[in-house]
């Protein structure tokens, strides 16, 4: 099969287009022939080298943890799930390829595209494991650095609807679609605590950081201390005494489906910022890593 693959930690430039072996699944898992794959920050930060502290992955590799298409292969062990099913979720090997291995998927609702079903898996349980350990509390303030990304999106929406109030940083060209998902925007960079302060003067309650863009400084003086302050995305965290959390952890096929249904009920909205062939990954990746992108970049297989 074809599958973009990483053999030296670099630049975009190292990602190539590839003949690699067709992955077989094994107990508990559905090989899926991918129609879109998901691209994230921090596949870009896994590409770079920079996460081999916290997060090492052995070369040569093939990037993606999001994966959705039709299930043409299953393993041992496997219900609920046939060859001919529409599903979306984990990939367990990498998605960027024309085959996948999974094995927490959730059946695609009809009214939810490839592109907008491979947004949810990421931003939905990285935003559930972060409130958790954030132990928000409804009427909460809570800061959420890099609001406008696919991640930060679905974490304003999921937080809204727990009860929380919303501050998020974007750049200056996605301060209107901040607003839109119904969240109060600003705009990162010096002056950000003078900002945020004028917009929550009782404090701030928690702080999420999608963006790893260098806020933790900022946010560590908005809190008065490391206390609730979570990142995904900046490997400074440890030196600052900051939780910095990797994963995905708690793959639920069970909450792919909800949010899949929320989505289908406009009641979640999904953006993608932009799609590319399989054979232009270097590319989505130079996009992906300049940042302020506005939901979701996708591979199409």
């Amino acid at each position: 099969m074809k599958a973009v693959v990483l053999e030296h930690f670099g630049g975009p430039e190292e990602l190539h287009l590839s003949e690699v072996e067709r992955p077989e699944p094994g107990p508990g898992q559905v090989r899926v022939h991918v129609r879109t794959a998901g691209v994230n920050p921090f596949d870009g930060k896994v590409r770079s080298g920079s996460m081999e502290a916290v997060f090492s992955t052995p070369l040569p590799a093939v990037l993606g943890s999001e994966v959705a298409g039709v299930v043409d292969a299953v393993g041992p062990d496997v219900t609920g799930v046939a060859v001919g099913d529409a599903v979306f979720g984990f990939a367990d090997s990498g998605s960027y390829a024309e085959y996948a291995l999974a094995s927490s998927v959730a059946h695609k609702p009809e009214g939810l595209s490839w592109e907008h079903a491979v947004t949810l898996p990421v931003a939905g349980e990285t935003t559930d494991r972060v409130l958790r350990l954030l132990n928000v509390r409804p009427g909460e303030t809570l800061l959420v650095h890099g609001a406008a990304g696919g991640v930060g999106s679905v974490a304003v929406q999921v937080a809204l609807a727990a009860g929380l109030r919303v501050i998020g940083t974007a750049g200056r060209d996605n301060q209107e679609h901040v607003a839109a998902l119904g969240a109060t925007p600003t705009t990162y960079g010096e002056g950000l605590v003078e900002r945020v302060r004028a917009l929550a003067p009782e404090g701030i309650d928690a702080v999420f950081d999608v963006a790893g863009k260098g806020a933790l400084p900022d946010s560590i003086e908005l809190r008065g201390g490391t206390d609730r302050i979570v990142t995904i995305a900046d490997n400074a965290a440890g030196e600052l005494g900051v939780v910095f959390t990797g994963g995905p952890q708690q793959r639920s096929a069970e909450r792919l489906a909800e949010l899949a249904g929320l989505a289908v009920e406009g009641r979640l909205r999904t953006t993608v910022a932009a799609t590319f062939p399989l054979a232009d990954a270097a590319e989505a990746h130079r996009i992906s890593d300049a940042g302020h992108v506005r939901g979701k970049i996708v591979l199409t297989v």
